[in-house]
C-alpha cells in the first residue's frame, strides 16, 4: 500500500486483526505520517555508525556481508556520510521527530559505537533534556579484539533516554523480569543464602535503613550496565536459524532483553531503522504492537519475509 503525502496513517489498535506496521520508507516521513499524537511507548534505534563505506549482504553462498566492495553482493544501505557533522545533521531531525511522538513513560534505546555515542549523548542532552538521561548499556558483541597495536575497541554502546525528565520520572523499567537478572556467583550463594523457607528456597536478609529485605537465591541479582551475554555471533552466523545475511543484524536476545525490560504487552515498540527486523520479530512474540521502518528494499524485503515466516500479520506501507 502506498500512502500519499498528505495522508495520515492511523496505527490499529490492540483488538485489530493486523496490530502491526512495516513502512517502506525514511523515519522521518514515517513519523510525519504517524504522528501527531504520542505513540511510541518504546523506541530502539540502530542508526548507521559513521564507519564510512557501503554495507553488503549475504544472501547466497558465496558472498560477503558487512563493509565490502564486492559488486554481486546486494546492497544493504550506505555508511559515508562526509564527516561527523554530516552524520549529524542527518540524526539530529531524526531523532527530534522520534521525541515529539514519545508517550509520557516512554523510553529510547540508541545504539551506537566509539564513533559517535559521545557526541550523541550530547545532542540528546539538548533534545530531551538533561534529566531524560537514564543511563547507557555497554553491549560486548564478543568479536575480540582486532587491531595489531593499541587498544582495540570491542564494545558498543546503547544509549537510553526517557520522555519524562523529573528525577524520579515515569519510565517502564520491569525490575523483576528475569532477563533483566543473572544467577548469583557460587561464592556469593554459599557464603550469604545460608537460610531456607518452608518450602526450600535458599534466602538471605539484609537490614538497611531500619527496615529488613529479602533476597533469593534463586531470583538471581540484578543486572548491571554491562551485557555479556546476547553474543552477535548468534545473529550473523549462517546455520543459526536467525541469520538472515543482512550487515550488522543484532541478536534476538539483545533486543528481547531491551524490549521486556522497558515495556508492557499491548504496548507500541518502534524501531524506525529496522535493518533485518530482529526489534518487530521480538517484538510480536511478546505480545507488543510494533512499527517498523527503513529506507532500504533489502531491509524492508528481508524484514517482511520473516515476519511472514513467524506468521505476523502487518500491514505494509511505503513513502
Amino acid at each position: 500500500m502506498r500512502a500519499s503525502q498528505g495522508e495520515r496513517i492511523v496505527p490499529p489498535g490492540p483488538g485489530c486483526d493486523t496490530p502491526h506496521i512495516l513502512v517502506h520508507g525514511d523515519l522521518l516521513d514515517a513519523c510525519r505520517h504517524l504522528g501527531p499524537a504520542p505513540l511510541f511507548d518504546l523506541v530502539y534505534l540502530d542508526p548507521p555508525f559513521n564507519v564510512g563505506g557501503a554495507f553488503r549482504a549475504r544472501l547466497e553462498r558465496g558472498q560477503a556481508r558487512g563493509r565490502t566492495k564486492r559488486s554481486r553482493c546486494p546492497s544493504a544501505y550506505n555508511d559515508s556520510w562526509g564527516g561527523r557533522d554530516r552524520f549529524f545533521e542527518m540524526l539530529r531531525p531524526r531523532l527530534s521527530a522520534v521525541r515529539d511522538l514519545l508517550t509520557p513513560r516512554a523510553t529510547l534505546y540508541l545504539h551506537l559505537d566509539h564513533r559517535t555515542s559521545h557526541y550523541a549523548k550530547v545532542l540528546c542532552d539538548d533534545l530531551f533534556g538533561p534529566g531524560a538521561f537514564r543511563g547507557e548499556i555497554i553491549w560486548v558483541p564478543g568479536n575480540g579484539a582486532r587491531r595489531k597495536r593499541g587498544l582495540s575497541v570491542t564494545h558498543q554502546t546503547i544509549l537510553v533516554f526517557s520522555k519524562d525528565t523529573s528525577a524520579r520520572g515515569r519510565f517502564a523499567w520491569n525490575d523483576g523480569d528475569p532477563m533483566l537478572r543473572e544467577p548469583y556467583a557460587d561464592t556469593s550463594r554459599a557464603m550469604h543464602f545460608r537460610s531456607l523457607t518452608a518450602d526450600g528456597r535458599a534466602f538471605r536478609e539484609r537490614r538497611i535503613g531500619g527496615r529488613t529485605y529479602r533476597y533469593y537465591a534463586d531470583e538471581g541479582r540484578r543486572i548491571g550496565s554491562v551485557w555479556t551475554d546476547a553474543p552477535a555471533m548468534v545473529a550473523n552466523t549462517p546455520i543459526r536459524r536467525e541469520a538472515t545475511g543482512y550487515p550488522t543484524q543484532k541478536p534476538e536476545r539483545l533486543l528481547e532483553r531491551i524490549i521486556r525490560a522497558s515495556s508492557l504487552p499491548g504496548d507500541v515498540v518502534a524501531d524506525l531503522m529496522c535493518g533485518s527486523g530482529t526489534t518487530l520479530v521480538v517484538a510480536a512474540r511478546l505480545g507488543r504492537r510494533f512499527i517498523g521502518a527503513d529506507i532500504s528494499p533489502l531491509a524492508i524485503r528481508l524484514t517482511a519475509q520473516r515476519l511472514s515466516c513467524e506468521g505476523v500479520t502487518f500491514q505494509r506501507l511505503r513513502f
